[in-house]
């Protein structure tokens, strides 16, 4: 299970989450693995067991006035109880005031305590947002991703079959470099699958013959892009004489990533083909199946069309000669 700590949250600066620390530095390592949060009202009425301590607690107005009306011995004692539960972190909104007392607990029990500036809602969506990107699963896989008219195809194959050589070649067709060799893949609700580049390899590609080629120099920052949606994997494999490789297109083969299904495609490689053209080709395919139409299933329908029209006619006409 993915996790994340309170101080990675905290030097977030992407977000947009505009968070302080008012309390609490020995807790910054504190983990959040949830990607909900919780408004811990019931928890502050009495209802301790409701609340759930890997869960990040946000303090608005509702439950900052809720302590407020409460004799300052009882409020103390609500926020103790709420504190030695470990909770992982306390985030107060719209930049209120702070009650000395939930300071103070906050920095005895070692419970990081934020602030933001940001309304309850809107701190809420953003955080919400963040935890859920950065707590789905993650993995890398060994290819290449390349940006194809707006489909991400993932290219596959083993090492020295030419996935690097295809991508520069789209690239010189016009577009775009996402990663090559190790792509760091990250699931995102509900089911789609991103790509990206690590850190130390974004932009760089490797071609044998030539070494480490830096693809955004060379070509300028329109032929890369940080990360994107992954639509089509093609697999490139070794062309084997005796091997059958689908000729028609009606199958619909499928690669399982982080349990979602993405179309495949498994192109075989031999001297005289253009790689390049044959990926790109797959991309444009795709595109027009994501659009509703299906040039393979559309020819069998016509095929089968012709043929029902030719057996008819065939059969009319045996039975007038029949007549005769």
């Amino acid at each position: 299970m993915s996790t994340l700590s309170i101080r990675e949250i905290l030097e977030e600066k992407e977000a947009g989450l505009q968070l302080e620390l008012l309390a609490g530095m020995g807790g910054l390592e504190n983990l959040v693995s949830q990607p909900r949060i919780q408004k811990p009202g019931l928890a502050l009425a009495g209802f301790i067991d409701s609340l759930h301590p890997d869960r990040i607690q946000v303090f608005g107005s509702t439950e900052l006035s809720f302590l407020a009306n409460m004799a300052t011995d009882e409020a103390q004692r609500r926020i103790r109880e709420l504190c030695q539960r470990r909770i992982c972190c306390l985030i107060v909104t719209k930049n209120q005031p702070v009650p000395e007392y939930l300071i103070q607990q906050a920095e005895i029990l070692d419970t990081p305590l934020l602030r933001t500036r940001l309304l309850s809602s809107d701190f809420i969506s953003l955080i919400t947002r963040f935890l859920e990107e950065r707590l789905l699963p993650t993995s890398t896989l060994h290819g290449v991703l390349v940006d194809v008219l707006g489909i991400g195809v993932l290219i596959q194959g083993k090492s020295g079959i030419g996935k690097s050589e295809c991508a520069l070649e789209l690239v010189l067709r016009g577009y775009r470099l996402v990663a090559d060799d190790i792509i760091r893949v990250r699931f995102k609700l509900p089911s789609v699958i991103f790509g990206e580049g690590m850190d130390l390899l974004h932009y760089h590609m490797e071609i044998r013959g030539l070494g480490i080629l830096n693809i955004k120099h060379l070509f300028g920052v329109s032929s890369i892009r940080e990360r994107k949606k992954i639509d089509l994997v093609v697999e490139l494999v070794k062309w084997e004489d005796e091997k059958d490789y689908d000729r028609h297109g009606l199958d619909e083969n499928t690669y399982q990533l982080h349990g979602v299904e993405l179309p495949f495609v498994r192109i075989p490689v031999a001297p005289g083909r253009n790689i390049g053209t044959i990926v790109e080709v797959a991309a444009r395919n795709q595109l027009l199946k994501e659009m509703g139409y299906h040039s393979a299933r559309e020819f069998q329908d016509l095929l089968e069309k012709r043929m029902a029209e030719a057996a008819h006619l065939h059969a009319h006409t045996i039975i007038g000669e029949n007549l005769e």
